[in-house]
């Protein structure tokens, strides 16, 4: 017996309006009832085909009830003036849809919700204890205690060490004051570069003079233990002996000069005290050995002395004014006997005292009184007008030296009867060869014409 579609659950279908074109969705389900239905009209359905097509009608009526949502917000949204959002199948819809691409999952967001900008993990994640970072910015110094703020200068490189610690070592030179660089180089991140500061100093003061070979010698003593080490001083002589053929080049004494810089460097302990014997045997450059003999005779002969103090010699104006008084006066009667200017420049150079040089005129003016002949004049004239062209004397020392022999012209008189008469000739010769001022000259002291006769001219005043 045939039943009924109406009782197997059929739904009646309404029918379409056919003013427009039917929706795809209506197509595709008309195709599934037909292939239900079958072509040859309704049958009896078995209870597996019943529960199927049930199924079918549940996922149809929800496909129904989305596409009607997905109108209504559109037209809320076009009624509102906003731009219609595109459809959910649009591949411009699909450009900010954090749901997988490949029909896969659930849409939820990925890892969980963990990952992403602005995502500080997935929710419910307790993290453990991490110790405070003072470069965070949310890093809190009153919660923290007590916070150190430290100044992080970076290592100097080859380059930029000789720029910065060169011009110390040359105004060390003038002021002498071994504070002040130890200041200055503790502002500077040496690093492991540490040695090549008395290297440096040691290669300029080759070049320089007596005097700044001694206060190189001061700096590399005062230096130790507070900006380098005893090691670092060895390291930087060990490669100073190495140069030592392109050292020899600007300044030929530098065998010599770096012995001597060894020896006062071991005595002042600035140098450890094995450091010669590192060498016995192992030195092939003959320079090098040459330095080395050089320092080991000094230590040699210093044996019982602590400090080479006098290696060096004293120099400047560091020594005493008796010294220096001595130095030009034998400087003057070298050159009066040999008659060599330009040794005696070379003398007063290496004293190395421009501000006392009034001392060589008042001695050289002093000499030519005292002296006899016409020779010692015309020496001294020539001499003094050399050091005046070479700008070695200059016109303050050269006033004061004449002003200081005019003072005491009195007292010279006393023992040389015809001092002003020498004095009035070595002015007037010294002022035609251009080397005093007119002022200087008139202001030469003069003897009084007028004399009184003895008693037996009866008192009488001879004009």
């Amino acid at each position: 017996m045939a039943v009924p579609a109406t009782e197997l659950g059929a739904v009646e279908r309404p029918p379409f309006a056919t003013a427009g074109p039917c929706p795809a969705g209506t197509e595709e389900e008309e195709d599934g009832d037909e292939e239900l239905l079958g072509a040859g009209g309704p049958h009896a359905w078995t209870p597996q085909e019943k529960l199927l097509h049930e199924a079918r009608l549940k996922a149809k009526a929800k496909r129904r009830l989305r596409r009607t949502s997905s109108r209504d917000s559109a037209r809320e949204s076009l009624s509102e003036g906003a731009e219609p959002s595109p459809e959910p199948g649009s591949p411009k819809g699909r450009a900010h849809d954090r749901r997988s691409r490949m029909g896969k999952g659930r849409g939820l967001p990925k890892k969980g919700g963990a990952g992403g900008k602005g995502v500080w993990g997935a929710p419910g994640v307790v993290y453990g204890y991490q110790e405070p970072d003072a470069r965070d910015p949310n890093y809190d110094e009153v919660a923290q205690g007590d916070t150190v703020y430290a100044t992080v200068v970076p290592e100097l490189e080859e380059g930029e060490l000789e720029k910065n610690v060169q011009p110390m070592v040359l105004e060390y030179f003038e002021h002498g004051d071994t504070s002040e660089v130890m200041e200055l180089l503790r502002g500077l991140n040496l690093g492991s570069r540490r040695h090549a500061v008395p290297s440096l100093a040691v290669a300029l003061a080759l070049e320089g003079k007596a005097s700044h070979r001694e206060l190189t010698s001061r700096l590399l003593s005062d230096l130790v233990g507070r900006v380098v080490t005893p090691e670092d001083i060895a390291w930087a002589f060990d490669k100073m002996l190495r140069d030592l053929p392109d050292l020899i080049l600007d300044t030929p004494e530098a065998p010599q000069m770096l012995g001597q810089f060894i020896a006062r460097a071991v005595a002042d302990h600035a140098l450890p005290l094995d450091f010669l014997e590192r060498y016995k045997g192992r030195v092939d450059c003959e320079h090098a050995r040459a330095a080395l003999d050089r320092a080991a005779v000094l230590l040699r002969i210093k044996r019982d002395v602590n400090r080479l103090d006098n290696v060096w010699g004293v120099g400047g104006g560091q020594r005493p004014v008796k010294h220096l008084v001595k130095e030009m006066n034998l400087l003057l009667r070298e050159y009066l006997v040999s008659g060599e200017v330009s040794e005696a420049e070379h003398c007063l150079r290496e004293l190395e005292v421009p501000h006392f040089h009034h001392e060589l005129v008042y001695e050289a003016v002093v000499m030519v009184l005292e002296g006899s002949g016409e020779g010692p004049v015309d020496m001294m004239v020539m001499l003094l007008k050399v050091l005046w062209e070479t700008g070695l004397v200059t016109l303050d020392q050269m006033n004061r030296g004449f002003q200081r022999v005019y003072e005491e012209l009195g007292d010279i008189s006393l023992d040389v009867p015809l001092a002003h008469s020498l004095l009035e000739r070595l002015v007037e010769l010294c002022f035609d060869r251009g080397i005093i001022t007119r002022a200087l000259r008139d202001a030469c002291p003069a003897r009084g014409r007028k004399r009184f006769v003895s008693e037996g001219d009866g008192g009488q005043v001879k004009q």
